[in-house]
């Protein structure tokens, strides 16, 4: 039997899953069930990269579990899990940390525009963010790792790490420890863009809640929100006009969203003003959602069936995680323990 190969991805549980979340992440992995090995985590270790509300951070990530699921990821063909709960994820980071060079780190873009912000307060943490990752993606033997434009670095990095200051340093030539993964660009709706400004990326950091649409917004919300996203004084929508960003971007998530093709939504918003497309883009966006929604409320009814989802996912996690680390441990030359 041919092995399917492995994908791993995760979301942190900091703010509410987006528009951008899901279009351009999670309903991809929901296709990928179908072909490949998929591991899909709740990266809640990196949500503490930043200040967070220990009171807040539980319940987030059962929120955003609860929305993997909603989203069409499916227990029984998908390992689901918290990534905390694993806690071999910690101990290969240190590893990893030991082996990698500071100024590996201190390139990294987004420390550097993260540190900008923070300023005396950026931890430690931030700047090791990325070894985390790679501790993440490595510990399962990951083939593919589908990233957005913003991550490529971080995987470059993941790559880097495994292949020079792991496999050539410790490992035989013939014998790799760690894979090495590749990455897996999904280009259709994989950079949805602010409501505000279609020049920047949809993002839970972003202060103003205008600026995305939560998979749980109600519809009135959802219609309010788009009511008020930024357009410019054009007659008409089109895509790929740079003078136009906002246009390409609310064009493009009323294909997404209605499940047209862009060469169908462009001619049928070729000649419309914004008064009318908006309402259109509201609808669909509202009729979108409403499953998904469905889906979420029902599964919270449920919270011993959550629990056992990702009780089983962290069982099936931790196997595969646990012989990864413990091959480069013994590579490393720790004692075996008793």
């Amino acid at each position: 039997m041919t092995l399917r190969p492995r994908v791993l991805s995760g979301v942190q549980p900091t703010g509410s899953l987006h528009l951008g979340n899901w279009l351009g992440a999670i309903r991809n992995w929901v296709q990928l069930q179908d072909s490949h090995d998929t591991f899909f985590c709740v990266v809640d270790l990196h949500a503490i990269t930043v200040p967070h509300d220990p009171a807040l951070l539980a319940e987030a990530t059962r929120r955003t579990a609860a929305l993997y699921l909603a989203c069409g990821i499916d227990p029984q063909r998908s390992t689901v899990f918290v990534q905390s709960q694993v806690p071999a994820h910690s101990e290969l980071t240190w590893l990893l940390n030991c082996v990698t060079p500071l100024n590996w780190l201190e390139r990294m873009i987004q420390f550097k525009e993260k540190a900008r912000k923070q300023g005396d307060n950026v931890s430690v943490g931030l700047l090791d963010y990325p070894v985390l990752m790679a501790a993440d993606i490595l510990l399962y033997d990951a083939d593919l790792v589908p990233v957005g434009e913003d991550q490529k670095q971080h995987l470059e990095l993941a790559r880097d790490i495994a292949q020079q200051r792991i496999n050539a340093r410790f490992a035989p030539e013939d014998q790799p420890l760690l894979k090495v993964p590749e990455p897996l660009i999904l280009a259709e709706g994989a950079r949805v863009m602010s409501l505000i400004d279609g020049r920047c990326k949809m993002s839970k950091s972003e202060p103003n809640e205008g600026s995305r649409l939560h998979l749980l917004d109600p519809p009135e919300l959802i219609t309010r929100k788009i009511k008020r996203a930024k357009t410019d004084p054009v007659m008409g929508l089109e895509f790929g006009n740079p003078e136009r960003p906002e246009a390409d971007n609310l064009l493009g998530l009323f294909a997404l969203l209605s499940g047209k093709t862009r060469d169908t939504a462009a001619a049928e918003c070729a000649a419309m003003g914004w008064g009318q497309f908006k309402p259109l883009l509201a609808e669909a966006a509202v009729a979108a959602l409403q499953p998904l929604q469905e889906r979420y409320a029902e599964i919270r009814r449920d919270e011993a069936y959550l629990s056992e989802v990702l009780r089983e996912g962290k069982e099936r996690a931790a196997a595969v995680a646990t012989a990864t680390l413990e091959r480069v441990k013994a590579a490393l030359g720790f004692l075996p323990a008793a």
